[in-house]
């Protein structure tokens, strides 16, 4: 548990993954909450390059895995 917690704690993942989590929800549907998900994500990582960063496809990766899980949570209620 310590190592998914570290795990989570770099670059700030969690953030990441809840932020796709709260898309996902109030998407309203699988396919918007992907379609906005991945759009985030990839804005959200081309603005890390942007300013001298490097493109992280985990980060990318986590947060549409959020917003896809959000969708499900909002399609299963």
């Amino acid at each position: 548990m310590k190592k998914l917690i570290k795990w989570l704690s770099v670059s700030n993942r969690w953030k990441h993954l809840v932020g796709g989590l709260i898309i996902g929800i109030f998407a309203f549907g699988w396919f918007t909450a992907m379609y906005a998900g991945v759009l985030t994500a990839g804005a959200l990582e081309y603005k890390d390059r942007a300013h001298g960063g490097k493109w992280d496809w985990i980060d990318f990766a986590l947060t549409v895995v959020g917003a896809f899980v959000g969708g499900l949570i909002f399609s299963w209620a």
